[in-house]
This record gives structure tokens, sequence and C-alpha cells, in this order.
């Protein structure tokens, strides 16, 4: 038996056999069931093709406006990056690079790093300074938030068409398309092809043989001293004393479970409730008008929309910025908790509902980009203008805080358990 041709689930820790899959299927763990690899065909070359397309759509999105509002003949039209500089120069710098950072910084990173990997072993070259260029690749991967960004576009639209005349730029068009293209690009963007290649590449073999004496009654990784690199997916031995390792394969750190992972998730989602209840009560925009001063909180947003018609977007709103961050915060919750209690029921529905919190983790963002749109488009001084409010710091600090609390569990520790 060799080492390549055994995995481990990431959130379940247990030692599996590698099996060859159909193309377009998936293998999942046969514990907890989450996926543990795709089979995707040509992967690299399709990653490359979408990453290349989603350069051209980078540079149409960021140039050109994405929307225009139109006023007794004053037109008032923003790109994604003038928007950010409307919230810096308005005091609100906090959101700003929260918005520059998830919309532009991290998608961009995300691409231009698949490229760097790519495009050298397209012509069967070694890409330099690999490793740590696939670190910052899956680093990105998580804070690219293009999709919840069109949503945000959006609900946005349907606001601005009350005040004026909406005229639709081209980068709305291409930052639709962008969406997909990024998303095509991160599903056949394979890390077990891209490693067998740079391997074939370098002639070289990060997976030396294993002992199967060694395995005989290991269930886990852990039990028979395996540590599992969440970047790349390698195992590798670790001392039972070892405070950490590095991955010999991409240098990313290793452990055999993630350090303090309790009480940091907890540290993380006490600040997340904390910051909850002032992004909830206080106002998240402020509209000046001939008709006086107007604060608007989220729930009154989602009002609004009920009111004008617009039900469908309505219940996106509050789903995604009142009902999603308060049940992350819950699920984080009782998660952390039972794994306390060393509890050993439901181990499979709690991997489930630690799986959703992840997935949902980002939609949170999507009022944020709604606020970032209006401040933008409405600075008409003498009729109306919008600024953003504190609380829509407030709660960039409960989706931020709750992501990352997301990201410090540890859910192998619910099936430690279970052993």
């Amino acid at each position: 038996m060799t080492r390549g041709k055994l995995m481990a689930c990431h959130e379940c820790d247990l030692l599996q056999r590698e099996v060859a899959v159909p193309e377009g299927g998936a293998l999942r763990c046969a514990r907890c069931r989450a996926q543990l690899y795709r089979e995707v065909p040509n992967s690299l070359d399709r990653a490359l093709a979408f990453s290349l397309a989603a350069v051209v759509l980078f540079a149409v999105s960021n140039v050109y406006p994405i929307v225009g509002l139109s006023v007794n003949g004053t037109v008032v039209e923003t790109t994604l990056l003038g928007s950010v500089n409307v919230l810096y120069h308005d005091g609100k710098w906090p959101i700003a690079g929260l918005v520059f950072a998830t919309t532009v910084l991290m998608p961009i990173l995300q691409t231009v790093t698949m490229l760097w990997l790519l495009i050298p072993l397209k012509f069967d070259r070694a890409p330099w300074g690999g490793p740590a260029i696939f670190r910052l690749c899956h680093l990105c991967q998580p804070w690219g938030m293009t999709e919840v960004l069109i949503l945000g576009l959006l609900v946005a639209l349907v606001k601005l068409s009350a005040i004026a005349g909406v005229v639709l730029g081209p980068a709305l068009w291409s930052f639709g398309a962008l969406m997909f293209v990024l998303a095509a690009a991160g599903s056949a963007f394979d890390t077990r092809s891209l490693w067998s290649r740079v391997s074939v590449v370098e002639h070289v073999n990060a997976e030396p043989d294993l002992d199967e004496a060694s395995l005989q009654g290991a269930v886990t990784a852990a039990r028979c001293g395996l540590a599992l690199c969440h970047d790349c997916g390698l195992l590798a031995s670790v001392r039972a004393d070892a405070h950490a390792l590095h991955c010999p394969r991409c240098g990313a750190l290793m452990h055999l479970r993630k350090p303090a992972s309790l009480s940091r998730t907890w540290a993380y989602l006490i600040a997340a409730m904390v910051m909850y209840i002032p992004a909830n009560v206080l106002p998240v925009m402020y509209t000046n008008s001939l008709f006086g001063t107007e604060n608007d909180t989220i729930l009154s947003g989602v009002v609004y929309l009920w009111t004008s018609g617009s039900w469908p977007l309505a219940v996106v709103v509050f789903v995604a910025s009142i009902a999603v961050p308060m049940l992350k915060i819950l699920a984080l919750g009782y998660l952390t908790i039972s794994t306390q209690l060393h509890s050993r029921w439901y181990a499979a529905e709690r991997t489930r509902i630690y799986r959703m919190v992840e997935f949902v983790g980002r939609w949170s963002m999507l009022d944020i980009y709604v606020i970032t749109m209006l401040v933008a488009l409405v600075q008409f001084q003498a009729l109306a203008t919008i600024q953003a409010g504190n609380a829509a710091i407030a709660f960039g600090a409960v989706v931020v805080l709750t992501m990352f609390a997301a990201m410090a569990f540890d859910p192998r520790l619910i099936w430690d358990e279970v052993e």
C-alpha cells in the first residue's frame, strides 16, 4: 500500500482507499458523506481557459460603469472601485476595505495565482514558487464573493428604481458573466491533478510508501500518526508530541487537530454576538432628501422591499442578512458546546450542520454590497444623498467573525468521541 492510495476525510479523519471515479463523478466519505474529490476531465486545461477569460472580464467589469442613476438630466454613474472610494471618503474605511478585498483583491489574487501555476505546467515547466503560490490561492478561495455581489446589485436596482431612472452599465453584464466564469474555474481547478502534474514535471514523488503493518487496527489518520494537509490533501507522518509540521509538498502548517480549536471558536463567536446587536439596532443607512432625514435599519429595508411588491427579494435579504447570521451563531454555538461536553450523539448530523454553516457564510455580505451601491449612486446634493451608518461596520464584522469561527472549528473533534 502506498500513501498515494490512502486518503483521510478532512471532516472526520477517516482513513480510506482512493478508488477510480467516473468522469464528472465524486467520491464521498463512507462515514460523514463529505466530498473527498471530484473527477473532472481535462481539469487543468479547463481551469486555465476559464482563468484567462476571467482576466478579460475583470478588466471590463472594473473599467466601465456598473449602473447609473438619472434625475432631471443629471446622470450619476459608478464603477465598483468608485463605490469603494466613496465609502472611504465618507469615513467608512472598514466597509470600503472589506468590499474591496472580497470583490476585487481576493478574486484577482485567486485568478492570478491559478494562472501562475497552470501556464508553466501547460508547457511542462514547474511553476516558480509553486508551494507558496498554491497556499495563497487556497487562502483566497473562501473570500472571493462575486456571486454575492451580483445578488446585492439586483437588490440595489430595485431600491434605486424607486428613486430615479436606472441606467444599466456594461460592467453589470460582465460581472454576471464573471460570476459564472470564476465558479467554473474554481470547480475545474483540481488539486489532485495539479500536484500529480507537478510531480511528473519535477520528477519528484512527494508521497513515499507507507508500511501497511503500521495501519493495522487504525481507523483515523491521527490514530496511526498521520496528519492531513488541508491545503493540498497530502498525508504525512507526524509525532504525537510534535506541535506542528510543515507539509512536505506545499509547505502549509499541519496538525493532527487544529490548535486551540474550541477556544478560538468561542472567541470569534462571542465577538460576533456582541456585534450582532448594534448591527440590527443601529441604522445602516442615512437618507437625506427634500422631505427630511430617514434612518434605515436592516429590518426596515426588508419591510420596504416587501411593501413595494418585491417580496422575493425581501425574503432573500431577510434570510441572508438577518436569519443566516443568527442561525450561524446558534449552530456554531451548538457544535462547540456539544463537542466540549464530549457528546457522541448525531455525529453525522452535526457534521452536516457544520458543512452548511461553512457554505452559507459568505451570503451574509449581501446587505453590505447593497449599501455600497446606494451610497455611491444617490449623491444628488440638492435632492437626496445616502450615507452608510455605523451598523454597516458592525454587520460586516459579524460576517467576518462568523466566517473565522467556522474556519477555527475542527469538525474532526466531533468524531474523536465516537472513536
